[in-house]
């Protein structure tokens, strides 16, 4: 079991939402590790004092070697209209990330590709032209700040695909730092790629007012070079 109670970043009787670390699991998988939603319900059913199961439900995903907020919803109701608005696109997330160049666009433009998904290999592959299964892949980006090797950009996902923007980036020649299966040439050290769910926001599905959600960053020291850019 693990505390989490420092990385709340917003909760209520509906939603709760948790800054992941690197490596760390959204939900259950092939290797039987335990999952951040584990951990999650650990903590509420430890807070309210809950006897039994705890209800918790899952309306999207961060992949495993990925930072940053993950909203998990604690009521039936909740969870059935996150998933609408994760799949409307209602839901506005933006990540930031450490990469070894910029796309051919320059400091600021979107990205538009047709991806399709090896299950096999856990890898997805990004084209420009259209072909049969795969699926249209869209997301904006600006650079926020550049040091000698990297560049920091953030993204704003416009549709949500598997690995969609390690895809896409590695499609335009580009590199998130540490991330080995999408073409960067070195580990981290903690083996965390340079990928974190910096933002989010929308409307409370149940209470209807507007919610921002803001995720600090990684200790890996890299990120300390970027911590005091801005946002929006």
């Amino acid at each position: 079991m693990s505390d989490i109670s420092d990385r709340i970043l917003y909760e209520d009787n509906h939603l709760i939402a948790v800054n992941k670390l690197p490596k760390e699991i959204v939900q259950g998988d092939l290797t039987g590790d335990r999952t951040l939603a584990d951990d999650v319900k650990d903590y509420i059913r430890k807070k309210y004092n809950k006897q039994g199961n705890v209800f918790l439900g899952i309306p999207h995903r961060l992949d495993r070697p990925t930072s940053g907020i993950v909203i998990y919803c604690k009521t039936s109701k909740s969870l059935e209209r996150m998933n609408t608005m994760f799949r409307n696109g209602d839901v506005k997330k933006y990540y930031w990330a450490i990469c070894d160049g910029l796309p051919p666009a320059g400091d600021a433009g979107r990205l538009v590709h047709y991806i399709t998904r090896n299950s096999e290999k856990n890898k997805s592959f990004a084209y420009i032209t259209e072909r049969n299964g795969a699926k249209r892949a869209e997301l904006e980006y600006r650079l926020l700040a550049s040091g000698e090797r990297y560049y920091l950009l953030e993204i704003k996902l416009i549709t949500g695909r598997h690995h969609q923007i390690r895809a896409q980036l590695a499609a335009c020649g580009v590199h998130i730092r540490g991330d080995l299966k999408y073409g960067f040439p070195r580990s981290n050290e903690d083996g965390s790629i340079c990928l974190h769910s910096r933002s989010v926001m929308f409307t409370h599905p149940v209470s209807g007012r507007p919610v921002q959600i803001t995720a600090s960053l990684p200790a890996l020291a890299i990120w300390k070079i970027f911590e005091n850019c801005k946002h929006f």
